[in-house]
């Protein structure tokens, strides 16, 4: 065999055809159409296919009436998804919130002054000097968190009273509930929460705002006690005994990992969607992706999952309009 033949035999080798869709994306000549933008992800290939299936897991989950977690970072309502999740919560879309401490004060802290854009190259030093804190390319004044130490303390007062009245310490979810009935704004997330009786898991309350509340209310009342461990009571049970149980996770963290592991207990979720950029090279829970939590009998071997690599800002509004909310407008 010359030269030749060696190389077109190892280039142009025989194939198998495989099976699946073929690849397409959208066709402009039939006009901007953006369901049938969207509806050509599923043949996009890449994130946007995943995307596609995101959708249709969360149309099965509602279809089969499944009880749903949303879990979110504090970016997430640091954002203008702020005001997708409250959609979901004021029209009982979801059964339980799961958010760090950041998703609950930034959600009462923009019913009291809004928060701006900005740019993620801003000078931090010059951003410190004008009492401007940055989250990527939003901006929040130190105002609004003098306005929420203003909101927060009578609230805890409040709680700390009815604790002595009743002798028993108020937990996490009925702080929150308390934080959503004071603000009264339907903007906001945790009023629906309060009014709808959607109960809110938050597995790190005292990593922010709050927390730093609450340090200096106990200088007040030392006695001052949130018992925590009713909440992880609480959220683990609302797992035990469910038909169906389903997540949709945006970002990662302890968020991520309470959900999953609540859902442990009943020998894992049917299904998950996962939205988030980080990745599994370095072990992280936040980076695994759902094959590794069925390892852990966090998601079932059988069940319906994705993992969508992708900023949620772009995405979940997107997935959303295609599921949850259609649901409504049909």
């Amino acid at each position: 065999m010359n030269n030749e033949e060696t190389a077109r035999k190892n280039l142009l080798r025989d194939s198998s055809e495989p099976e699946g869709l073929s690849v397409r994306g959208p066709d402009f000549n039939l006009g901007v159409n953006y369901k049938n933008i969207i509806d050509s992800f599923a043949t996009s290939g890449f994130q946007a296919t995943h995307l596609s299936k995101a959708i249709e897991i969360v149309n099965k989950m509602i279809e089969e009436k499944v009880f749903i977690f949303l879990g979110y970072t504090s970016n997430m309502v640091s954002s203008g998804l702020r005001d997708v999740i409250s959609y979901l919560v004021q029209n009982k879309k979801i059964n339980v919130l799961v958010t760090t401490c950041g998703g609950i004060e930034e959600d009462i802290i923009k019913c009291l002054g809004s928060f701006k854009l900005g740019e993620f190259n801003a000078d931090g030093a010059k951003l410190r000097d004008s009492g401007i804190n940055r989250i990527g390319n939003i901006f929040v004044p130190n105002s609004r968190y003098v306005a929420f130490e203003k909101f927060v303390q009578p609230i805890l007062e409040e709680l700390y009273q009815h604790s002595k009245k009743t002798g028993r310490a108020i937990s996490g979810n009925e702080l929150i509930w308390k934080l959503g009935e004071k603000v009264k704004d339907e903007n906001s997330i945790y009023y629906w929460a309060y009014k709808n009786k959607i109960p809110v898991y938050c597995p790190a309350l005292l990593d922010g705002a709050l927390g730093d509340n609450i340090y200096f209310f106990k200088f007040k009342r030392p006695d001052f006690v949130i018992d925590c461990t009713e909440d992880v009571v609480w959220f683990n049970n609302t797992t035990i005994g469910l038909k169906k149980s389903g997540a949709i996770i945006l970002g990662a963290g302890v968020v991520k990992h309470a959900i999953l592991n609540a859902n442990m207990l009943r020998n894992g979720l049917d299904y998950a969607v996962y939205i988030n950029t980080s990745q599994e090279f370095d072990g992280s829970d936040a980076g695994a992706l759902p094959s590794e939590a069925v390892s852990w009998g966090k998601i079932l071997p059988n069940a319906k999952s994705v993992k969508v690599f992708a900023d949620a800002t772009i995405v979940f509004p997107i997935l959303v309009a295609k599921s949850l909310a259609k649901v409504e407008t049909q």
